[in-house]
């Protein structure tokens, strides 16, 4: 089941993807359900898919704006140097443990959505990463028990502003801009992916492949990103893990290549979808 949240004639809402368009599911699980965050939280994912069961679209894709898969989620937790080849092209060291940061909701956009270079900065780059959507909660979560606790998948570009992002050693300010990351095309369910581990990842930017890889290639994989981050804090329905970008980001290419106005960003994760967003300026810039 692929759940998407949207906007269209002036109020928000969620659905199903299917091959006839969309099943809105707004209210229809339940009266208080009227977001793939609250659909998680009253753990009724399986009602949705009964549901959609047999029923058409209806509502085209292209009559609804995407939103962010998740646009309220309690935490959104990002992966810095999960690849060994972005990990060296950096010359960072081993790590025992994962780096981590935060983003905040409204530092990214959804699917087709414009991403927004900032006047503050010429040091636009991109990452391509999988998106981990946490389904169930809990606290200290045992490695063996984590997919357990996974609600699905989506494409997530970790956009970031490099200068702001090199002021100190945390990352915070350069992973924060209004609206320079996305998040989507929407919540592929964990029932539909077998084995993470196999999925490639590719990022384009203006149809030139700058990142390949396969989630298989994570150095710390999904289970243990989820035990280490719920023994700090507990995980939430609707809260996101972001897992990493693979080698190949625009600040450590020769020539560096960073996102400029016109750009077009490709995040593509075989079945769990295609993100793509067009790249503007920020206005008065």
């Amino acid at each position: 089941m692929r759940l998407v949240s949207f906007t269209r004639l002036g109020r928000t809402g969620f659905g199903a993807v299917t091959e006839s368009g969309i099943i809105d599911l707004t209210g229809r699980i339940g009266p208080r359900i009227r977001s793939i965050r609250s659909l998680l939280l009253a753990d009724r994912l399986d009602d949705a898919a009964r549901y959609i069961a047999g029923r058409f679209g209806e509502v085209e894709a292209s009559d609804v704006a995407f939103m962010p898969v998740i646009p309220d989620s309690g935490k959104i937790i990002c992966v810095g140097l999960n690849y060994v080849d972005h990990r060296i092209e950096t010359s960072h060291p081993d790590v025992k443990y994962p780096t981590l940061f935060t983003r905040f909701p409204d530092s990214h956009v959804g699917h087709l959505q414009p991403l927004i270079k900032p006047r503050d900065s010429n040091a636009f780059d991109y990452e391509g990463e999988l998106a981990v959507i946490i389904g169930r909660g809990g606290r200290s979560i045992a490695e063996s028990d984590a997919f357990d606790h996974v609600a699905g998948y989506a494409g997530y570009n970790d956009g970031s502003i490099r200068d702001w992002q090199g002021h100190t050693s945390q990352f915070t300010p350069g992973k924060n801009f209004s609206a320079t990351g996305s998040f989507g095309p929407w919540l592929l369910t964990a029932d539909e992916v077998e084995d993470y581990r196999t999925l490639p990842i590719e990022t384009r930017l203006n149809g030139e492949v700058m990142q390949k890889a396969t989630l298989g290639d994570l150095i710390f994989p999904v289970p243990r990103l989820i035990s280490y981050i719920s023994r700090f804090t507990p995980l939430a329905a609707g809260d996101v893990i972001v897992t990493g970008t693979p080698g190949g980001v625009g600040l450590h290419r020769n020539p560096r290549v960073f996102m400029q106005p016109g750009d077009r960003l490709e995040v593509d994760i075989g079945p769990v979808g295609t993100l793509i967003n067009p790249v503007v300026s920020e206005s008065g810039s």
